[in-house]
């Protein structure tokens, strides 16, 4: 007879609704009963209470069904074989840490026989509910339901374990996202502050540059009015000595200190130009020069610039190198070089000017011969060398870059850039050669123009002979010593002369009768040079007009009269006639 009552079998199960669901795999009661009709009366009982069962034949049957999925076992007790026992044991070490698999065992009535096997096989088996044969059907259901519910507990924690770890890893994940927009946002900042400290560093070398520029603008106006006064006194002085010399004196030594006198007017002529070129108010038009005499000429400003301690040497080519520059910035070019020269030899040193000549080379002797076509008739190089410190290789194709300066604390890093933009603007090319402890060489090479012809100037000193005979000049010069020289030497040339004292009279002569040319400075009161050139155009269309100044915006008058139409003070006597006879000459209407 069966062990098990079966008189409940046929009676309305008595679980929920929602047990009455549970019917997946994992919810499954797998039932492991090897001898008699114990399996399928278990399987009868558990699915009158709809509690899905699967019978296993064996127990190596049982352990593949429990690895894919099962919520609870029914083993009988004389299952619990050694094979089984040790697979049980082994799945149980590696179930994960939510899981406590449920049994259910029924066990033998007579505890007194079970052996010592059994007994260890029983307590290794923990989450263990132990029924005594014979037993219940409602209490085997009950008791099935029991280890269903805490399965479905262990269920649910693995599913809230789940859960925290989906919300670790999004966590994690969100994280990552604000370290990496945070490392980015940082970037972001870093790079805006870089930005930030390049701008606050340009802004204060603009502004460093434009103070700098503001008070070389401010001296060069202090330059130039202080130039502009001691050319109007070289000027008298200047055409008086020359009025001297024409005079027949008996005694040579009167001849010989006028000469003198000149030579000193001479020399500060020179200087209130180069004064005019640093102020920037001469003007800078191109013209036929010989270097060397340029150079010459500059020799004792040098000088006087590189201090005692530097020894300048000057070897000049023998015959003459004739370029068409400015002279003025010529002038600047070379004192720039020699001043640079004297910073990089703080101890004194040697500073050489060197001019030299060299022939055109021939396109077809020469792979050079580029140099041919872009000078046909050779060039004239202009060096300045010097024992200085020299500069780094690194360093030798950044020096004509505007603002690089390698001097602490001194230079706006702008003179070489000037000299660099003149020579090239001139149709030439600058070289730079230099070793670190014996010093630095910069060459400025120049296209060779031809010579001036003294033929044509003989011509031309005929033509203006001519000229004087017949020609009337107004001069209209605020100043009275200046006035009597400019107006005595004009009748010395031969001219007939009208003057005035200031604008205002020179537009009252000019209404009286017209010229044949119109002398006039720049700087009067009341009506400048401008202002009277203006009105003159106005009343007599065509009428040839020369301004003479020692100061002035040069540009705003060469606009108004033409770069020839200049004469700039302190001049000559026969400068001053040259260009008068020019003058009208030019404005003559054609045979």
């Amino acid at each position: 007879m069966s062990w098990l009552v079966f008189r409940a079998i046929a009676e309305r199960p008595r679980c929920s609704a929602a047990r009455n669901r549970r019917d997946g795999v994992e919810n499954r009661i797998l039932v492991l009963a090897p001898f008699g009709r114990d399996a399928r009366v278990i399987t009868e009982v558990l699915a009158a209470r709809r509690v899905v069962a699967h019978i296993c034949e064996s127990g190596d049957a049982l352990i593949r069904e429990m690895c894919q999925d099962s919520a609870a076992t029914i083993l009988t007790e004389e299952a619990l074989t050694n094979g089984i026992v040790d697979a049980l044991r082994e799945m149980l070490a590696s179930q994960p840490p939510w899981s406590d698999y449920p049994f259910v065992v029924l066990a033998a009535r007579q505890t007194l026989h079970r052996t010592d096997r059994a007994r260890s096989a029983l307590q290794e088996l923990s989450n263990l509910v132990l029924l005594e044969r014979p037993v219940n059907p409602d209490t085997l259901a009950s008791a099935a339901e029991s280890a269903l519910r805490a399965r479905q507990r262990q269920y649910l924690t693995r599913k809230h374990l789940a859960e925290l770890e989906a919300s670790k890893l999004s966590v994690e994940q969100l994280n990552d996202k604000l370290e990496t927009r945070i490392a980015e946002r940082t970037a972001d900042l870093a790079s805006a502050n870089d930005r930030l400290m390049r701008e606050i560093l340009e802004r204060e070398r603009v502004e460093s540059s434009r103070v700098q520029n503001q008070k070389m603008e401010a001296l060069g106006r202090l330059t130039g009015g202080i130039a502009h006064d001691f050319n109007n006194l070289l000027h008298a002085v200047n055409l008086n000595l020359q009025l001297i010399e024409r005079l027949t004196i008996k005694d040579d030594r009167v001849r010989h200190y006028a000469h003198r006198a000149k030579e000193a007017v001479d020399r500060g002529s020179r200087l209130t130009g180069q004064l005019l070129s640093f102020a920037r108010t001469q003007s800078l038009v191109p013209k036929l020069h010989d270097v060397n005499d340029l150079i010459r000429n500059m020799a004792e400003l040098i000088s006087i610039s590189v201090g005692a301690h530097v020894k300048l040497s000057l070897s000049l080519c023998p015959e003459p190198a004739y370029v068409v520059v400015d002279a003025a910035q010529m002038e600047m070019a070379v004192l720039n070089l020699s001043v640079n020269s004297r910073d990089a030899m703080p101890l004194g040193g040697m500073l050489e000017i060197h001019t030299q000549m060299a022939a055109a080379v021939d396109p077809d002797a020469s792979p050079g011969g580029a140099v041919a076509t872009a000078y046909p008739l050779g060039t004239v190089s202009v060096a300045v060398r010097d024992t200085g410190e020299g500069i780094p290789d690194n360093l030798l194709g950044k020096v004509f870059d505007p603002f690089f300066t390698t001097k602490q604390h001194a230079g706006t890093g702008l003179g070489l850039s000037q000299v660099y933009g003149f020579t090239r603007q001139s149709g030439g090319n600058v070289e730079v050669q230099s070793e670190v402890g014996a010093g630095t060489t910069i060459k400025l090479c120049f296209p060779l123009a031809p010579a001036p012809k003294e033929a044509a100037e003989a011509t031309l000193r005929g033509q203006n002979a001519a000229l004087a005979l017949q020609a009337e000049i107004l001069v209209v010069e605020d100043d009275p010593a200046v006035r009597r020289s400019m107006v005595e030497c004009l009748q010395v040339l031969g001219f007939h002369v009208r003057q005035a004292a200031d604008g205002a009279a020179g537009l009252t002569e000019l209404k009286k009768a017209r010229p044949d040319l119109l002398l006039v400075d720049y700087l009067m009161p009341r009506m400048n040079g401008a202002e009277l050139i203006a009105h003159a155009r106005e009343m007599y269309v065509d009428l040839p007009i020369l301004m003479a100044t020692g100061y002035a915006d040069m540009n705003a008058v060469e606009r108004l009269i033409g770069p020839h139409s200049v004469l700039a003070k302190p001049f000559d006597l026969d400068t001053m006639g040259k260009a008068v006879s020019m003058e009208l000459r030019r404005r003559q209407p054609p045979p």
